[in-house]
């Protein structure tokens, strides 16, 4: 009754707290001597018993103990393949949280035995934790090792308890001492792959797990320069989040400038291709693999969920020979056993729905269309990788698969180290990214068009014309009057005005003072076409070529007196056709 007291969360009960309540009716009796004599020997005979490995103690769910004493796997089948199902897809998803979640998309219940309470060794069937989750991935004896002393407890000055978790090498540890779900190498990698998710939020983020940023290779990059893991900084460029690779951890424990900072599109767009390059031979293998893994996951799935509504129905039946073999004078006892039996009809009713639910959306999962998709993966790979739907998660799995680390140096170019699993290596070179005003600036070949268009057309109609051909301007947008104005004032290109004014064209005043006739005149002989006229704007000003000699005469008497007034207002409006 002592040792149930003093559990810690392993279910090992800690010696000195048990010696101390046990020898607590001794002090009266006893000196302090003999009590240290007892104790050393109580303590030593706990030890001497755990380093063989015959000390008994809680055993997690899914392990009981047989007759002889040894730890073996639960009989029950149904708690078999829920551990073996819970393990295997910790390997798939990567982390705690992805098995939780996955568990619960699936519909899947995990096994519970109570350590206390009036309910103690009764087995039920939860729905998975995260807490719950790690405590199984962390505990030794599912992969068949016995341990002792994995935890301490210590007294504090308050009077109060802490447990505190002792290096392994101070542990007592016996692999393969007991039949276990898992082996001890997929243990020591599920610990390994748990410390990387947990250093997801250190200072390096090393090893994290995939996260659902662009970043391809994010947790895989190391600097080049000084060796450190580089970091994932994003910045938005209009609609879409941009990663850059940074090597900042100097600066922020040392206050010191950041090592290097690399662009990381143009890095990620050469990984994915030499990815591309390198799969293609494998693609074949890929989409068999594939389909056999979806087959065999929905056929394991399926298994448990049947488990689940065998038992439902065990509980039924068994709670109806209850209320059968009731007396049934007795209605006290008869009227408990019915509600019972009725919530256990329920329960039953409500586990073939779900599994029945469940099976359905297995199957329209990999119905005949799923297939097909699956064994044109051999062909359409590029496709499948590039595919917008298809989540940055997931390529960044497919990258953790086939990559080891990649190392990133920049000086006049981008010289990219990839190291393959296995240790392959391949070396890439790229080139400097633009920078910002380089990636906006608009393309020669489209400021030569303007250039060459300004001897015939106004800003708004080479605009116009522009977009017909699909010419855009540095920032991809379709061009308008402004964006040719712009672009006249940056790049020094004469206007309209001045390039008619050069070859020789003259406005209407001018030409009415050269012929010695009133505007008026001027503006009805171009009406009639007799003079040809040409716009230098979008408001419709005009220029005029100079006119022939055979113009008519009309008004001629009316001359001089044009000539003068409009000598006046050439001077004063020679400024505004400038503008």
């Amino acid at each position: 009754m002592l040792r149930s007291t003093f559990l810690d969360e392993d279910g090992i009960y800690d010696p000195a707290h048990f010696n101390d309540r046990l020898l607590l009716g001794l002090k009266g009796t006893m000196s302090e001597a003999e009590l240290h004599v007892i104790r050393a020997r109580l303590q030593g005979g706990i030890l001497n018993k755990a380093r063989r490995g015959e000390l008994q103690s809680p055993l997690p769910v899914g392990l009981i103990y047989n007759a002889a004493k040894q730890p073996v796997l639960d009989p029950d089948k149904q708690v078999q393949h829920s551990l073996r199902c819970f393990f295997e897809t910790f390997q798939q998803t990567g982390s705690a949280m992805g098995t939780v979640k996955a568990f619960r998309k699936q519909g899947l219940l995990f096994p519970r035995r109570p350590r206390k309470g009036p309910h103690k060794g009764d087995l039920f069937w939860v729905e998975l934790t995260h807490g719950r989750a790690l405590h199984a991935l962390h505990n030794p004896r599912y992969a068949g090792a016995f341990f002792y002393a994995r935890h301490h407890i210590r007294k504090t000055a308050d009077g109060h308890a802490t447990c505190v978790l002792l290096p392994r090498d101070q542990w007592i540890l016996l692999p393969d001492a007991h039949p276990g779900y898992i082996a001890w190498e997929q243990y020591e990698a599920n610990q390994r792959r748990l410390r990387e998710n947990a250093q997801a939020q250190g200072q390096d983020r090393r090893n994290s797990p995939p996260r659902e940023g662009p970043a391809l290779l994010q947790g895989l990059v190391l600097c080049g320069v000084c060796g450190n893991r580089m970091t994932v900084r994003y910045h938005i460029r209009g609609t879409r989040q941009v990663p850059d690779y940074v090597c900042q951890r100097d600066r922020i424990e040392h206050a010191e400038p950041i090592c290097q900072s690399i662009k990381g599109e143009s890095v990620d767009r050469a990984i994915s291709d030499l990815l591309l390059q390198t799969m293609t031979p494998m693609a074949l293998d890929v989409a068999l693999k594939v389909q056999q893994e979806i087959h065999a996951r929905l056929d394991e799935v399926d298994r448990l969920r049947q488990k689940q509504v065998e038992r439902a129905r065990y509980e039924a039946d068994l709670a109806q020979r209850r209320y059968m073999h009731v007396d049934p004078a007795n209605r006290l006892v008869a009227d408990a056993l019915e509600a019972e039996w009725n919530n256990k009809l329920r329960a039953l009713n409500e586990t073939q729905e779900q599994y029945e639910r469940m099976r359905q959306q297995d199957h329209l999962m990999i119905d005949e269309t799923q297939r097909s998709r699956i064994a044109a993966l051999a062909n359409d790979f590029p496709r499948l990788w590039q595919h917008p739907q298809t989540p940055d998660r997931e390529r960044k799995r497919m990258v953790r698969l086939l990559l080891e680390d990649v190392t990133l140096i920049k000086r006049d170019q981008i010289i990219v180290h990839v190291r393959f699993k296995g240790g392959a290596v391949k070396t890439l070179t790229l080139s400097l990214p633009l920078s910002a005003p380089k990636l906006r600036k608009t393309d020669g070949a489209v400021i030569q068009e303007i250039d060459r268009l300004l001897d015939d057309h106004t800003d708004g109609e080479i605009a116009a014309i522009l977009n017909e051909k699909g010419m855009r301007s540095g920032e991809g947008k379709l061009f308008h009057r402004g964006i040719i104005l712009r672009l006249r004032d940056r790049y020094r290109l004469g206007n309209r005005f001045t390039r008619m004014r050069a070859a020789g064209m003259l406005t209407q005043e001018e030409i009415a003072a050269l012929l010695g006739i009133s505007v008026a005149s001027v503006k009805e002989w171009r009406r009639r076409d007799l003079l040809c006229a040409h716009r230098y704007n979008d408001k419709g000003d005009c220029l005029l070529e100079v006119p022939a000699d055979d113009l008519p005469t009309k008004n001629a008497r009316k001359r001089p007196y044009s000539q003068k007034k409009q000598l006046t207002t050439i001077a004063t409006n020679e400024v505004h056709y400038e503008a």
